[in-house]
């Protein structure tokens, strides 16, 4: 089964012991408009609302992109979290077109590879 936005939203909301209503006041929207989002009904929520939403939920960094890019992909779209990032960055739009045009899988590979060379390690207390 393929996880769509609205059920990752619903079992991360069951999960932190948070009712449809709670989570609705939470997000200043209405107990109706709210299950519509959950059931696939309505488009996710604007990029602010998703941000509130990652913080409510207690979403690790890893969830909080899942939940972007599956917010996207009901959208039929690119995810929320990086029209801004593209767009402010010239050599970022041209590394994507080049990517196009000629880029495989391997490339990408090992240019997330470098780039998780250059993160900091993971706390482990």
């Amino acid at each position: 089964m393929q996880l769509e936005f609205g059920r990752l939203i619903e079992t991360k909301r069951k999960e932190a012991g948070i009712t449809l209503r709670g989570m609705a006041a939470l997000m200043n929207l209405s107990p109706t408009f709210w299950s519509d989002i959950e059931k696939g009904r309505r488009n996710p929520p604007d990029i602010d609302k998703l941000e509130k939403l990652a913080q409510v939920l207690r979403f690790s960094s890893a969830d909080k992109d899942i939940m972007f890019d599956l917010a996207g992909k009901a959208e039929n779209t690119i995810s929320p979290d990086l029209p801004d990032y593209i767009m402010s960055k010239d050599y970022i739009r041209t590394a994507l077109r080049k990517a196009r045009q000629v880029g495989e899988r391997e490339d990408w590979e090992r240019f997330i590879r470098d780039l998780d060379k250059k993160l900091p390690a993971p706390d482990c207390r």
